[in-house]
């Protein structure tokens, strides 16, 4: 899905309603931050709890279509590090720590990536039982505090008093990245779209696909953007 290849218009679609949909639920938290009296609607927490790993799974599936996995894993990873040197910042000017981002979903996504190699050598049959493995693991370790989680927490075992403003731990999201691999591996063998006839030269579609294509940078501007836009309102109100 790369360079001049025809890209799959589905994939992209579907990613840049996932961003979208965690930009709704960014903008929401953050107007209960400036509104804390604001309800949430019970859609918010569906989008929130099942929108990551949607999306990691799609990025495994777009991760059996590309080119260069290492290449773009360490440039989604240094991103990851950007956000967590940004946010570490900011708790230096009075921000709280609640804003720290220590393994975000750019730290998960760039990892994942640079395992794609290795996930891309492993037999197809091997793959559902290795994601089904990962992703009990993830449930296993959601509920550990041991003192040793303050070099663990990338896994998903946590220290007491961890936080984290973005956290997708390896475990279990490597095991959606996987399965996602596998669904790559399956449906989009030939690389090519599964829906000839869906109309994907139709506008929303086409918008779409415009905005999972740039996932990342919407990712990186989003908050900010959303944040300073909050902030201005509150300060004319």
């Amino acid at each position: 899905m790369e360079g001049n290849r025809q890209r799959i218009f589905e994939l992209d679609a579907l990613r840049g309603l996932c961003i979208l949909g965690m930009v709704v639920v960014h903008a929401l938290m953050d107007l209960q931050t400036f509104a804390p009296a604001t309800r949430l609607p019970q859609l918010f927490w569906l989008i929130a709890e099942a929108g990551g790993p949607v999306f990691i799974v799609l990025s495994g599936i777009c991760a059996t279509l590309g080119h260069r996995p290492l290449r773009r894993g360490a440039v989604v990873l240094a991103a990851g590090l950007l956000c967590t040197a940004v946010t570490a910042a900011m708790t230096r000017f009075g921000f709280g720590n609640d804003v720290l981002i220590r393994f975000g979903v750019l730290h998960c996504l760039g990892c994942c990536m640079l395992l794609v190699p290795l996930l891309l050598r492993l037999p197809r049959w091997a793959l559902p039982p290795l994601a089904v493995l990962l992703v009990a693991a993830g449930v296993w370790a959601k509920g550990l505090l041991l003192p040793a989680g303050r070099f663990l927490f990338p896994l998903g075992i946590r220290y007491p008093g961890f936080s984290s403003a973005d956290y997708f731990p390896l475990l279990p999201h490597l095991g959606w990245f996987t399965a996602g691999i596998f669904v790559g591996k399956t449906l989009y063998a030939k690389k090519t779209t599964r829906l000839p006839r869906f109309p994907a030269s139709a506008p929303p579609v086409r918008a779409l696909c415009f905005v999972g294509r740039h996932t990342l940078w919407i990712y990186l501007l989003h908050q900010p953007v959303l944040y300073g836009l909050f902030a201005l309102a509150e300060l004319i109100s």
